[in-house]
């Protein structure tokens, strides 16, 4: 078994409006030293396939046609073995 963890964000080129808030809040906060906030989303999804490459292509093909909108969003993954 494996485990897939996804991490989702905006392409440079989007704006980020979540991110901006955040970045305004921090600096009426005090922290003045924030110079972008990018706002994401993270999924851990445990994969039941027999092989590491089976894992990775079907993570990678789910994750394209439904985790993320590929005209606005990019991802990165990593997959380790899951123990538990």
């Amino acid at each position: 078994m494996y485990l897939g963890k996804v991490y989702v964000s905006y392409k440079p080129s989007v704006f980020d409006p979540q991110g901006d808030v955040i970045k305004k809040s921090l600096n009426q906060l005090g922290f003045q030293n924030i110079g972008q906030v990018k706002q994401g989303k993270y999924f851990e999804i445990k994969l039941t396939d027999d092989s590491f490459e089976e894992a990775e292509a079907n993570l990678k093909k789910f994750t394209e046609e439904l985790l993320i909108n590929p005209n606005t969003e990019t991802y990165q993954y990593d997959i380790v073995e899951d123990e538990k």
